[in-house]
């Protein structure tokens, strides 16, 4: 997977050698455009790894963009109006990420976004406990990272 992403990369660099335009678009589009001859010559291929993981992480990358902006307007509107929309709570977190590097990829990303905070995680690390600045229900926070932020970023890692 790693030698195709670095086979990606070259074409990339190819593509804004060949047009001579360096702006990070031009790379973007050249990246696809070899991203999509990689897939033409590898469609018979029995890994096809690469080929469904870099359109999630894509995904996810812009789930997350959604979500930091959406976080963001919230906490700025509450700062901005005279009236406090807070209503802060704590909530206990059950995960299904197991690995370490799930479990930190998790939690960076959960406190990355504005109103949110890890506080903790459990000895036996199968809970998060996450302090949240605008808690309407807490089951409805639970359900919304789990097929949010962790289902996405599980499909990328697993």
């Amino acid at each position: 997977m790693v030698k195709q992403f670095l086979m990606n990369l070259l074409l990339s660099f190819i593509w804004v050698a060949l047009t001579g335009v360096l702006y990070y678009t031009n790379f973007l589009f050249g990246f696809a455009i070899g991203f999509f001859l990689m897939w033409l010559m590898n469609r018979n291929e029995s890994d096809q790894r690469y080929f469904t993981r870099v359109p999630k992480i894509i995904g996810f990358f812009l789930y997350f963009l959604y979500e930091m902006i959406k976080a963001n307007i919230q906490v700025a509107y509450d700062v901005v109006t005279p009236k406090f929309f807070m209503k802060p709570g704590i909530v206990k977190y059950p995960m299904n990420a197991k690995s370490e590097i799930e479990i930190n990829l998790l939690s960076t990303v959960i406190s990355l976004t504005p109103g949110t905070l890890i506080l903790d995680v459990s000895e036996d690390r199968k809970v998060l406990y996450i302090h949240v600045m605008y808690l309407k229900d807490k089951e409805q926070f639970i359900q919304q990272i789990k097929d949010g932020f962790e289902r996405r970023l599980l499909e990328i890692l697993r």
